[in-house]
């Protein structure tokens, strides 16, 4: 009999969690809608860092914050109580055409790029500096990685066998890049020839340098423990206007990251209608993920780590993931055991979150959640991309039309639900250890 009672209650329950699931009205796909059509519309012109562009979706995000009832999170400065603006300042800087020669002979500037962030680099001959090769029979991706990871300057003499690689490196580092420090560092020339050494050179670029404004968007609701923190969160910049295609040139970004933001932002919503949460939760829309992280850099400096409970990142959540319809996956799932209570809590729901199944292309580490995992944060990202597969990643084809509204306004509903017991307080992950992460 009393087994009898313990079934017919669990049955309950999970008839209760799953009507629950479906009865949600604070999180519709009518709503959902209408977020990304706004964020990834042609008159945001791909929100890439540094253009009115995204400038105009962070004041779209900030009064849906507002509009929400959120109490703002900016920088604490006095009167700017209203602002959910967190302003900082990067440098702008834009690759100025290198010049040199070696031997006696001048160096053809398509043959050469520079890492740097110095505005100016005036090299000569130094038998202090460091001259390496990445040889014919080197593998160029891990040679360079390594490398590039060296404190030191270093001239680097890249054989001809790489030059299709050479190039497609090449054309990253000449494109406008953003430094959170100017003329600090090591720097490193790369020069395609078929030489090991040179006997004597000469290398020089003059950078121009702008230092400009960015902002991340963040609100919050404050719960009982004040000092506990929920952080929900998603990248609201993406890479602007491209090559055109067809006509097109506007990288619009619905999937990357127009659906995670508009995801972050119905839980906005939806929290900001329960009672009052246990913990304090944050939302924030993160600026400049696409160059570098440094919205998420920024923001972590805002905060004692030590303090935040978990972090759930939204990345790519408008497509329906390889597990079918109502699932998503979890990147960095072994490092803590946030996805497993996540999971518990969606038992006898349609929503499912598995591990992350493309280990090999490291998403826990090329997302925002990565600069929190490595002060030991629980911070994983989650997302349904078929990353292998998907063709319109950073093209102008990633459009609203493209995705899948009824998932992704289910993957709402499922973070809503899974995240339940880490916001009233009853379930609390296990740090990152961090020792784990590179």
């Amino acid at each position: 009999m009393i087994q009898r009672n313990l079934l017919a209650l669990a049955l309950l329950l999970c008839t209760c969690v799953s009507l629950l699931a479906q009865k949600m009205p604070a999180i519709s796909q009518e709503e959902t809608t209408r977020l990304i059509r706004t964020l990834s519309a042609d008159e945001m012109r791909g929100r890439a860092s540094f253009t009115p562009g995204i400038d105009k979706a962070a004041d779209f995000i900030q009064q849906e914050f507002r509009r929400i009832g959120l109490k703002p999170m900016a920088s604490g400065l006095p009167g700017e109580s209203s602002n959910f603006k967190q302003t900082f300042q990067l440098y702008r800087l834009t690759p100025g055409t290198p010049q040199g020669q070696a031997d006696g002979t001048v160096l053809n500037a398509e043959d050469m790029f520079i890492n740097t962030s110095h505005q100016h680099l005036n090299w000569t001959t130094d038998t202090q500096r460091l001259v390496l090769t990445i040889g014919d029979n080197q593998e160029f991706r891990e040679t360079f990685s390594k490398i590039n990871s060296l404190t030191n300057d270093v001239l680097v003499l890249v054989n001809p066998v790489h030059e299709e690689t050479f190039r497609a490196y090449q054309h990253h580092f000449r494109a406008v890049g953003a430094r959170q420090e100017l003329d600090k560092g090591s720097s490193k020339v790369f020069v395609l020839s078929d030489k090991t050494d040179f006997a004597g050179y000469a290398v020089s670029v003059t950078n121009q340098v702008e230092q400009l404004p960015l902002a991340n968007v963040a609100g919050m609701l404050e719960g009982k423990r004040k000092n506990e923190i929920v952080v929900f969160s998603g990248h609201y910049d993406h890479i602007g206007m491209v090559a055109p295609v067809a006509g097109d040139s506007i990288a619009n970004g619905a999937d990357d990251n127009a659906s995670g933001t508009a995801a972050m932002i119905m839980l906005a919503s939806y929290f900001a209608k329960q009672p009052q949460p246990e913990r304090t939760l944050i939302f924030v829309a993160f600026t400049a993920e696409e160059i570098g992280g440094f919205g998420s850099r920024h923001f972590s400096e805002q905060l004692n780590p030590d303090q935040i409970v978990a972090m759930l990142n939204i990345e790519m959540v408008g497509k329906p993931s390889k597990f079918g319809p109502n699932t998503a996956y979890l990147t960095g799932f072994d490092k803590s055991d946030l996805g497993v209570l996540l999971q518990k809590r969606l038992k006898g729901t349609p929503y499912r979150i598995f591990p992350d199944p493309y280990p090999e292309q490291n998403l826990f580490y090329r997302s925002d959640n990565a600069t929190l995992a490595r002060l030991g944060v629980p911070a994983h990202t989650i997302s349904s991309v078929q990353i292998d597969k998907d063709d319109t990643y950073h093209t102008v084809h990633d459009e609203f039309e493209l995705l899948h509204m009824e998932h992704l306004t289910s993957m709402i509903k499922a973070i809503a639900l899974a995240a339940r017991g880490i916001v009233n307080g009853q379930n609390t992950p296990t740090r990152i250890e961090k020792d784990l992460l590179r």
